[in-house]
């Protein structure tokens, strides 16, 4: 019995501390009724504000980023690098602009990745490079692509260590058609710096992984070459 009583008195004082700090809570509630309406008000504005920005100024810029693109585009599609990169002094303003102008937005990026084809196309590597770090982008297509030429543009500048990154790089994509080329590249770059097993390692990748592609058709005398 006298345990019973112990464990009854516990209990009872357990609910006094909570009705206590539940009093407390109420009280507090009351006394700062005022910051708790400026809090709740501070809160609504935040969103408000954030709904806003994303509908008056994000999406409308990133429609303009997307109109200046496609000016861009179509001195692209003719050959015209020039105008594709620095416009054409009327209507388009050119990729280097819009990778600058817009660099926050997605179309930004693909400015910059169209920039960096354009140098390439013009024999500018160096340019070509700057223009193809700035470029990162989820899809499985674009990115190993750009990453592929990337190394290429390395190549040319003969940093064979940066083109064997920027190769091993598209190839992690898994690419069907990508993924093989890159490896392939990767370890020409490799045999060329002397590095016969990093080399080996890409051939043999090919074989083993796309045993369909165009470049494990001839893929045996190159891992002899490497072996």
């Amino acid at each position: 019995m006298a345990k019973k009583k112990q464990e009854f008195e516990k209990q009872d004082e357990q609910l006094q501390e909570v009705n206590e700090a539940l009093t407390g809570a109420g009280k507090w509630i009351e006394d700062n009724a005022n910051l708790i309406s400026w809090i709740v008000c501070g809160i609504a504005v935040i969103v408000i504000g954030i709904i806003a920005i994303n509908t008056y100024v994000i999406k409308p810029k990133a429609a303009e980023a997307a109109n200046e693109n496609a000016k861009a585009e179509a001195y692209f599609l003719a050959g015209d690098f020039d105008k594709a990169l620095n416009g054409d002094d009327a209507e388009c303003i050119g990729f280097e602009a819009i990778a600058q102008e817009y660099k926050h937005f997605q179309q930004g990026e693909l400015a910059a990745l169209y920039a960096g084809i354009c140098y390439y196309e013009k024999g500018e590597y160096e340019e070509a490079a700057k223009y193809l770090k700035k470029f990162s982008a989820g899809d499985l297509n674009i990115n190993p692509a750009a990453h592929q030429l990337l190394g290429d543009a390395y190549v040319e500048l003969e940093e064979y260590g940066k083109a064997a990154k920027a190769f091993e790089a598209a190839a992690e994509s898994g690419n069907e058609i990508i993924a093989p080329m890159s490896l392939k590249k990767a370890g020409i770059v490799y045999l060329h710096e002397g590095e016969k097993a990093k080399a080996l390692r890409a051939f043999e990748a090919i074989k083993n992984d796309y045993p369909q592609s165009a470049e494990a058709q001839d893929i045996d005398k190159y891992i002899a070459v490497a072996e």
